[in-house]
């Protein structure tokens, strides 16, 4: 069994309401007032308050094709990635240097050299640290790279890991000619970054003690000052429960990836001369609600589990839509569903990043119990990752 040894998060320092955001969109994207009654409806029934953007509002504006837009991408990205790794790293009581084994994973642009081929180097990660940059996977990477990390320590088991999501969404807002499809994308999705240590069964315990942030420097403070566009929101209290270890033992026990036959079109890029422009489909909740529940129950019985055995659910944030599906597949409660709920108005759609991001807040709370918990992780394909963890008191 591998373990979770720190997860983090790093929010860029715009911070926007979300009715803010829907009069941005309108203004950059020309809607025509017959329209704006749409947007204003998509934006209010996303299930987001608020969301965070890498760039100045005003700076969407002047986006400008493909390249320079990618190449904000992955200035913008490196730098959040680096911060959530750092933070992940000191949380853990790990030195860069002895991780063996790095995956990114990232959708929303392009980058070659990879993104862990320029953090290596940045971060003071060895020259011969495995690097395994993840793409295409959409929202379902953060959960998808978590499992794969597993898979390499079981064969590994004394080798130290580090998955890093990060999403610059915002990057792809549709400013030209939005069709509805854009429109929802740009109510749901926000920017920010996660990353995991996980350590192999083979180390010893006594080498796994996190240790807590705050004494080497300005760096290590795991908070985010307000940019200019925070509108005094607090946007430095975002996340900072990551400056607080790990209190309890979370381990890794067993993984499942599946796809949903005939559904690759449901949800996706479709890339133009102007960027990425999204995938998806009304039937994305119907197929979800149909197959889920199924493929849970199979994965759950392989490990000797039912349902109503786990203690609690990391449930990918995709919308409200999704959530009401994933509740319904597995018969939850509301109440089990909730932590997925509060991740999306907060931060709202994170991508890749959005299921770490609830996982961080479910670690976070004081009241949660131990046992066994299944991450549902969703994305393109229709694909579907679960993992099975413990959680130890």
């Amino acid at each position: 069994m591998s373990r979770i040894a720190a997860v983090c998060c790093a929010l860029p320092p715009h911070r926007h309401r979300q009715e803010d955001l829907a009069a941005a969109t309108a203004e950059f994207c020309a809607i025509p007032w017959s329209r704006r009654g749409l947007v204003d409806r998509l934006y209010a029934n996303a299930g987001v308050r608020t969301r965070h953007t890498m760039l100045p509002l005003a700076d969407y504006k002047q986006l400008d094709g493909l390249g320079p837009t990618n190449d904000l991408y992955i200035e913008h990205a490196t730098d959040l990635g680096a911060q959530a790794v750092d933070r992940a790293l000191r949380q853990a009581g790990v030195r860069a240097q002895d991780v063996d084994l790095f995956v990114t994973t990232s959708v929303t642009g392009v980058a070659v050299p990879s993104l862990d081929a320029r953090l290596v180097p940045r971060l003071g990660m060895r020259g011969d640290v495995r690097r395994v940059p993840l793409f295409g996977l959409g929202c379902v990477g953060g959960a998808a790279g978590l499992a794969r990390i597993h898979d390499h320590l079981r064969g590994w088991p004394e080798h130290t890991a580090v998955l890093l999501a990060v999403e610059l969404c915002t990057l792809s807002v549709p400013l030209t000619e939005p069709a509805v499809p854009d429109l929802v994308g740009s109510a749901l999705f926000g920017d920010g970054a996660a990353a995991v240590v996980v350590r192999g069964a083979g180390l010893a315990d006594a080498a796994e003690q996190p240790a807590r942030l705050g004494s080497t420097g300005p760096e290590s403070a795991d908070r985010e000052a307000p940019g200019p566009d925070s509108a005094r929101l607090g946007s430095a209290d975002v996340g900072s429960a990551d400056a607080e270890p790990l209190d309890r033992s979370l381990r890794v026990l067993a993984t499942h990836s599946e796809l949903c036959p005939d559904t690759h079109d449901l949800l996706g890029w479709h890339l133009g001369t102007g960027g990425f422009r999204i995938v998806l489909s009304a039937e994305l909740a119907v197929v979800l609600e149909r197959e889920l529940g199924g493929v849970v129950q199979r994965f759950l019985a392989a490990n000797g589990l039912q349902i109503p055995d786990i203690a609690g659910w990391v449930v990918h944030p995709g919308g409200p839509k999704v959530i009401d599906a994933v509740r319904d597949a597995l018969g939850l409660s509301e109440e089990q569903v909730a932590t997925a709920r509060a991740s999306l108005a907060e931060v709202g759609n994170l991508s890749s990043a959005s299921v770490l991001h609830v996982l961080r807040k479910t670690l976070a709370e004081p009241d949660a119990p131990s046992g066994p918990l299944v991450m549902v992780g969703l994305g393109p394909g229709v694909s579907i990752e679960l993992l099975l963890l413990e959680r130890r008191g």
